[in-house]
């Protein structure tokens, strides 16, 4: 089997950390790419610090090489797992996420978060701020369904793990190709991440497409071909530079 049929990508989830919003991706991926969607506790509130040994775990009994996908929530993981270099990693996908805080003024309220209600805002605003003019009623229900299980101990470590959050300086270490994927129409994190990490990392290669928040969700199709098109690239560029190095 060739190196183009063989890689992983592994798929890191949104704050619902459930992976049950990868559906409509994954329905779209070609044969070429084997998906593997990695979930986080439910009712256990866990940080980004306690997130990654678990994700490091699972990423260990993937035999071959495989690229990594940080959707929002999951991009500061994502960064700091490849900047550890681990040996089958091959490329980096970043989807409407930052490596920083994205709302810094909003970053003196994080001892307030146990005061939201968490259960109310969800229902009742949440998928029409993630998607926007591509608010659909089987989107909502997957959105419904995919947050219905999270208790709000585990959304509220979340939040405030994101308005703390900033790793720059992993971002600055990472060795594999990048590619960040924005939503145009985006209402949760500002286009102002995107350029923070094109000016730590200029070689990033950005698309832009026609999608809120949930990109994934709502243009899996167009996302998906995106995403199979850099896979294959990275295999290409490893299988290159695999060559150089046998022949210097």
């Amino acid at each position: 089997m060739s190196q183009k049929t063989s890689v992983t990508l592994v798929l890191l989830p949104g704050m619902d950390g459930t992976g049950r919003l990868f559906q409509p991706l994954l329905a779209e991926m070609g044969k070429g790419i084997a998906p593997k969607v990695i979930t986080y506790p439910e009712s256990e509130p866990l940080t980004y610090e306690a997130l990654i040994p678990r994700i490091q775990a699972a990423l260990q009994a993937i035999d071959g090489p495989y690229v990594v996908l940080g959707e929002s929530f999951s991009g500061p993981l994502a960064i700091e797992i490849a900047a550890n270099c681990p040996p089958g990693m091959r490329g980096l996908i970043l989807c409407c996420t930052f490596a920083r805080n994205p709302h810094p003024r909003l970053r003196p309220l994080r001892s307030a978060v146990n005061l939201l209600p968490f259960n109310v805002a969800i229902s009742s605003i949440g998928s029409r701020l993630l998607f926007g003019r591509f608010f659909t009623q089987p989107l909502h229900r997957m959105f419904q369904q995919a947050v219905a299980t999270v208790t709000p101990a585990v959304f509220r470590v979340r939040l405030r793990s994101v308005l703390e959050v900033d790793v720059t300086d992993k971002l600055a270490a990472v060795q594999v190709p990048l590619l960040y994927l924005q939503g145009a129409a985006d209402n949760v994190v500002p286009r102002s991440a995107a350029a923070l990490i094109q000016q730590i990392r200029p070689d990033v290669q950005l698309v832009e497409m026609d999608a809120p928040h949930c990109l994934l969700q709502a243009v899996p199709r167009n996302a998906a071909r995106v995403i199979a098109d850099f896979v294959a690239s990275t295999a290409d560029r490893f299988a290159a530079s695999q060559i150089s190095s046998a022949g210097s």
